[in-house]
Order: C-alpha cells, then sequence, then structure tokens
C-alpha cells in the first residue's frame, strides 16, 4: 500500500455563498492528491502523456462529504493506493480540515489509454516498476 498527503488551503473563489468550500472543488483536489503522489514518485501527468504516450482518464468518481470546508482553512489531502494498478488504477482519498476532522473522502478511478490511439492498455511498465515496492510482501 502506497499513501500519500499534500495540503491545499481553500481560496475565496473556491467557496459558495455560505463561505463552505463549493462542492464542484472538491474533484480538482483529487486531482491535486492523486499528481502529487505520482510527483512524490518521480512521476508526472505531463511526462505520462508527452514522453510516454499514455494518459489516464477518469472512469469513475464516489465521493462522500461529512462536513463542509470554509474559507481559510488548510486542507490535509490523504491519497492512498491499495492495491497494483492492472488495466485501471484507483486512488482512495480522504481530505481533513485543520482540526483533523474528515470533510470529504471518496475514490477515483482511472483507465490508461494511448495518446496515439485512444485504446485502453494495461498500466505502463515504468509506473508498475516504481510501485512494486510498495506492495511486495
Amino acid at each position: 500500500m502506497l499513501t500519500s498527503t499534500t495540503t491545499h488551503r481553500v481560496r475565496y473563489g473556491e467557496t459558495d455563498q455560505m463561505g463552505y468550500l463549493y462542492y464542484g472543488r472538491y474533484a480538482l483536489l483529487y486531482e491535486i492528491g492523486r499528481a502529487e503522489m505520482l510527483r512524490d514518485l518521480g512521476l508526472n501527468y505531463a511526462d505520462m502523456e508527452g514522453e510516454e504516450g499514455v494518459m489516464m482518464p477518469v472512469m469513475s468518481l464516489n465521493q462522500r462529504f461529512v462536513r463542509p470546508a470554509r474559507y481559510d482553512e488548510l486542507l490535509t489531502i490523504t491519497t492512498t493506493l491499495r492495491h497494483m494498478p492492472d488495466r485501471t488504477i484507483t486512488f482512495h482519498l480522504e481530505i481533513h480540515n485543520e482540526r483533523g476532522k474528515l470533510v470529504n473522502g471518496g475514490s477515483v478511478k482511472l483507465c490508461f489509454v494511448t495518446v496515439k490511439t485512444g485504446q485502453t492498455v494495461h498500466a505502463p511498465e515504468y509506473l508498475l516498476e516504481v510501485l512494486r515496492p510498495y506492495f511486495e510482501a
């Protein structure tokens, strides 16, 4: 299992009339979490798409809203990869507020497709190579 954390401060422009983080912004926080996890592994989306020719489109997004995140709160985004990817990869996320209270949790499932053809493929070997040490018993 692999876990990564990053933070994000709620900006005024991300809030609704009540001063809560707008519900549509949580998907962006999920993206930040998984992008930072890949960056921690020495990978990034730009290189995966440009140099390696593999994209990762979202197949499904599941969320549960527990309590509101508020303007200017520093949120902690915890991203966990519970299983080695094969044709898909699923990131599990939890977002906590500054008091350590769960704000939102869920998962996002992505698949791997080639840039050239748009066809689904297995997880690329360079990704599996960096993930293996976290999943070997």
